[in-house]
């Protein structure tokens, strides 16, 4: 999981501590276990943990920071350098930040897995053939979000979701393609996509 070099300070203060005294510490207390002038600073470092699946935290509880342990932490997503702005139209002035940004900020604690894209069916919504789609694991969909449907318990398909009565349309995004109609009964939703990967060909 990528976090930042403070918040690794805050998870591993609060890992020692747990250890030296069986329970967990205050605010105050990493406060000035990490000589941190302000307790909003200790709150924001905790929450974001919290969002990152590192610790879990029962709010109406005092002493409740209870860290995560590693064999049931989400699995490691690589953060890279977001280094500025590119332009696509005019150029923009070249600039550096310190910024990192990762898989975690589209999927966060969700149960997701990657497929690679075959076909040009969903072209038009600019997913083509030798994409990666991230899709989080769920039975249901709402009108009109991209899926994986396992049809008739045989044929996996990327298509749009839509209910019509006690029929599914399953939608392309390729003019060049009809639609897949078939009865609600005989579709099984195994995900929706959350986000597209491509590398540069």
């Amino acid at each position: 999981m990528a976090v930042t070099r403070r918040q690794k300070e805050v998870l591993d203060f609060l890992e020692s501590f747990v250890e030296r005294n069986g329970y967990s510490p205050s605010f105050e207390e990493i406060a000035r276990g990490l000589d941190l002038k302000s307790l909003a600073t200790v709150h924001k470092h905790i929450t974001n943990l919290e969002k990152k699946g590192l610790l879990d935290r029962e709010h109406n509880r005092s002493r409740s920071i209870d860290v995560v342990p590693e064999g049931i932490r989400p699995r490691s997503i690589g953060g890279v350098p977001l280094v500025g702005r590119i332009a696509a139209g005019l150029p923009v002035e070249a600039m550096e930040n310190s910024d990192t940004i990762s898989l975690y900020d589209v999927i966060g604690n969700r149960d997701v897995f990657a497929l690679e894209v075959r076909g040009d069916s969903m072209r038009d919504e600019h997913i083509v053939s030798g994409d990666y789609v991230l899709v989080e694991r769920t039975r249901t969909a709402r009108q009109g979000e991209i899926v994986v449907a396992l049809v008739r318990g045989a044929e996996t398909t990327l298509k749009r979701f839509f209910m019509e009565g006690t029929t599914v349309r399953l939608q392309p995004a390729n003019v060049e393609m009809a639609p897949i109609l078939v009865p609600a009964a005989q579709v099984a939703i195994q995900g929706r996509v959350l986000g597209v990967l491509r590398r540069c060909r």
